[in-house]
């Protein structure tokens, strides 16, 4: 049992269900006698979307050569019909559910001929929202039209669509689906993507359409185009009508198709269907195989794939049968692998799931002919004018039967043909994409494509429009371009019909010159102006400061230029070059116009700088003032900046500068001919102000080592040197033998240029065992006397804790760093006359460790 392939057309989510409108249309007719037509308008929307069908419609018709309006019938609805397939394939996994609504509007119609024929067309309401292959924004109408041709076929019936309207395609799974017509009058049929049509209306109904042409709904062109509407990988059969390939991800795709009629190698009427499409997150354990397979080039291999792909499938069995019908090979891998013996016509059969549930067959011919290579060329590439097509494929086995050409005009739906050599008038300009089809006798098909591109007029490229020459002088004129060239006047001319021809005029002359390519033309033209000396006329002699650069400047004519001395040039070659001029130098130019030339000279001279020469860099300390000199043969001279200057015009100032500063010396003289500075610069660095510390105030035991240590600067001298280890050093050891109330060190820091600052540090010294000592009460009052309690380490290393406890036990303030101390608040707030208990844990000189405690008042 071969299972209908099924895919879902026209609907949209539930989600949108409010916002349904039409899902997809067509319009067809049957010619019925005397320029009379039977047409149909056939409507489709989702079941249930509680949307309405326009009742009326307006039927709007146009005369295609002028593309005014005929005519508007409305027209009724004649007939309304539910489909749906109701019964859930097991062998699908998620199988949606579809049903459609459908209207169909019948009317006859009588028309006057016409040159050209008509366009009925008729505008909907807006199409459903959501669509994934359009861009985002706004609700987009729907135009559906038929085209009648004119008086040559006025007795043509449509090509009518003949395909299911009840479809699914499962996203990322292969799929295929028939969008083939039938033609009553045998027209030969090609078949295209093409633009679905927006409205003109603003989505109302019953309301007549507007004037051709239509426009195109917005593609969203990153992804999809409309001849992409499901991307890359969805492809259409322009002879069957079948599009197939991987489907995209889930969504809701419009999808338009246009199918050609060709009689007698034109085309005569296009038909359009335009459906949206449904992809859904299903797969289909199916069988399913290409209508046929083609081994018309090189070889007889062949890997086959079953394009349908679906948890579902778990067996497969291959069958390949020779012309004669006998089986010759079978397999039971995913894929087929096979090389035939011969030529000739075989047939494939695969069974997926056999004696199993979801079995499923499929059955195709493979073509096994090698030796067909398709080829054409193409003359003439101007628009408007005929293009020659010739087909040159060769083949080995049979004979070539079946030309299909697509000319690539994306402008229109006629560039097709199914001649042998056909003939076609491109409209527009631009790269055209040829494909071309051939089909053998023996049902071999193959297909090329190549690129030309279209103009209007061939382009010419000369290497001069406009030249001087010397009288008698002979010039090469140059055109580039693909065609047959034309030039005149011929007089004094070596050739008229070729690129490249050699002038030699007498007096200025236009030439003019003709490219014709394929039957375009395309002109310009060349002026030579003949001369019979070369105009030059320098610049005045002039003076410059000594090393400046100058730009020389002649007026003249010469289209060649050479400079001396060229040392002393950047380009000696140009018209007007900049030189360099260390010295008084004579410039010399020649100009010349072929075999004339002319001479001049520009006389530069140079005038030295003044003399500036101003004294050394130095450096001073933080506030302190420099000393500046210069020395020049100018008759004036400044410094800056002035405002750190005692005076800005003497040769020798007094700098004192809070930062460092770099002063210019600027020396002027205004008599010998350079009126710029000579300069030179003295930086003066001001080294950062000295910040001396010796350390914090401290207590000792007598005979304990105390480590004192400055800070600030690079050098050290230590006074007085009682009990100090050194006095020359940032941190000398002191040792004091005697108990002192106070010992105060004084420390000088120097910078590296010595400039110095001092500082101090008092030690006092106990005669008692290391200990801490902690007041009995202490009055933060903030009155600069005995406000915090900070405990007084005697012969202490380190204080580990000092903690004070409140009455009931609470730690209310807690430090480990010497000389920090309770300021008597607790949590931000200041405590009342009350007792607390301290306790001290510390480590004295010699690493042991001290613990101690005690009571202590806070006195309000």
């Amino acid at each position: 049992m071969k299972r209908a392939f099924l895919i879902l057309l026209l609907t949209a989510s539930s989600v949108l269900a409010w916002a349904d409108h039409i899902t997809g249309g067509e319009m067809f007719y049957t010619h019925v006698g005397a320029n009379t037509y039977n047409v149909t308008l056939k409507l489709f929307m989702r079941c249930n979307s509680g949307r309405n069908f326009p009742d009326p419609a307006v039927m709007s018709i146009f005369d295609k050569t002028t593309n005014q309006r005929f005519e508007d019938i409305s027209v009724r609805i004649s007939n309304r019909e539910t489909i749906s397939l109701t019964n859930n394939d097991p062998c699908i996994t998620n199988p949606p559910e579809v049903c459609y609504d459908v209207a169909y509007y019948n009317f006859t119609v009588s028309l006057p001929g016409s040159p050209a024929g008509y366009i009925i067309a008729s505008e909907v309401n807006y199409r459903i929202r959501g669509i994934n292959n359009l861009a985002a924004g706004n609700q987009v109408g729907a135009t559906y039209t038929c085209d009648i041709p004119g008086i040559a076929d006025a007795s043509n019936n449509s090509a009518r669509f003949s395909g299911s309207d009840l479809v699914m395609v499962c996203a990322d799974n292969y799929f295929s689906y028939s969008f083939a017509a039938k033609d009553a009058d045998n027209d030969n049929l090609i078949y295209s993507f093409c633009s679905a049509y927006n409205s003109t209306t603003g989505g109302v109904n019953g309301v007549p359409a507007g004037n051709p042409p239509y426009s195109s709904v917005p593609y969203a062109y990153a992804d999809f185009t409309e001849s992409a509407p499901l991307g890359s990988k969805v492809h259409i059969d322009p002879s069957t009508g079948l599009i197939s390939g991987v489907a995209p991800a889930a969504g809701i795709y419009v999808v338009t198709v246009c199918v050609s009629e060709i009689r007698d190698g034109d085309i005569i009427a296009v038909q359009r269907k335009d459906l949206q499409i449904n992809i859904t997150d299903c797969s289909i354990a199916a069988a399913n195989l290409e209508d046929d397979y083609m081994l018309c080039g090189t070889t007889r291999s062949i890997v086959i794939d079953n394009r349908a792909t679906s948890p579902l499938i778990v067996s497969y069995e291959w069958l390949v049968f020779d012309p004669a019908g006998t089986a010759i090979f079978t397999a039971t891998t995913p894929s087929l692998s096979y090389t035939f013996p011969v030529n000739g016509t075989y047939n494939v059969q695969l069974i997926v799931n056999k004696g199993q549930p979801c079995t499923d067959t499929a059955r195709t011919k493979v073509y096994v002919y090698p030796g067909l290579v398709p080829d054409f060329n193409a003359t003439g590439v101007c628009i408007n004018n005929p293009t020659v097509f010739r087909d040159q494929s060769t083949v080995v086995s049979g004979s070539i039967a079946l030309w299909a050409w697509d000319f690539g005009e994306p402008s229109v739906f006629n560039d097709a043909s199914n001649q042998r050599h056909p003939v076609y008038k491109y409209p527009f300009t631009g790269d055209k994409y040829i494909r071309l089809i051939v089909t053998t006798t023996d049902g071999c098909r193959d297909t090329v494509e190549k690129k030309i591109t279209m103009i209007d007029k061939p382009p010419i490229t000369l290497a001069f429009k406009d030249t001087l020459i010397c009288r008698n002088d002979q010039l090469p004129l140059q055109a580039t371009g693909t065609g047959i060239f034309t030039w005149s006047p011929g007089s004094f001319m070596s050739a008229t019909n070729i690129s490249n021809p050699v002038v030699s005029p007498p007096v200025s002359t236009l030439y003019y010159v003709e490219l014709n390519t394929d039957g375009c033309i395309n002109k310009d033209s060349v002026q030579v102006r003949v001369v019979d000396q070369v105009t030059l006329i320098p610049m005045n002699d002039t003076t410059i400061c000594s090393g400046d650069t100058i730009q020389l400047r002649i007026n003249s004519n010469g289209l060649k230029y050479a400079w001396t001395p060229a040392a002393q040039l950047f380009d000696p070659l140009v018209q007007n070059p900049r030189a360099v001029t260390p010295a008084t130098t004579s410039y010399a130019v020649t100009a010349t116009i072929g075999g004339c030339s002319a001479t001049a000279a520009i006389n530069v001279r140079a005038v030295p700088y003044p003399v500036a020469r101003a004294s050394a860099d130095t450096t001073v300390c933080y506030n302190d003032a420099a000393f500046l000199t210069a020395i020049t043969d100018g008759n004036s001279w400044s410094w800056s900046p002035a405002s750190y200057l005692s005076n800005a015009g003497a040769l020798n100032p007094v700098a004192s500068p809070p930062r460092t500063t770099a002063f210019v010396f600027s020396a002027y003289e205004n008599t010998r001919g350079c009126p710029k500075p000579g300069r030179d610069t003295v930086l003066v660095t001001v080294l950062p102000k000295i910040i001396p510390f010796a350390g914090n105030d401290t207590s000792v035991i007598t005979g304990q080592p105390l480590q004192l240590q400055a800070t600030g600067g690079v050098k050290y001298n230590w006074s007085p040197p009682y009990s100090l280890s050194a006095t020359n050093i940032s941190n000398p050891v002191a040792t004091i033998k005697e108990p002192s109330e106070n010992i105060v060190y004084k420390v000088d820091v120097y910078n590296r240029i010595g400039c110095y600052d001092s500082a101090f540090v008092s030690v006092k010294v106990y005669s008692s065992v290391p200990t801490i000592f902690v007041p009995s009460a202490f009055t933060p009052n903030n009155d600069g006397k005995n406000d915090l309690l900070i405990p007084v380490l005697a012969g202490m290393k380190q204080m580990v804790s000092f903690n004070i406890y409140n009455r009931w036990g609470q730690l209310v303030f807690s430090t480990s760093a010497q000389g920090h101390g309770w300021d008597g608040r607790i949590n931000g707030q200041f405590q009342s006359t009350n007792t607390y208990v301290w306790m001290v844990n510390a480590i004295d000189y010699l690493g042991k460790h001290y613990s101690g405690k005690g009571m202590v008042t806070l006195v309000r």
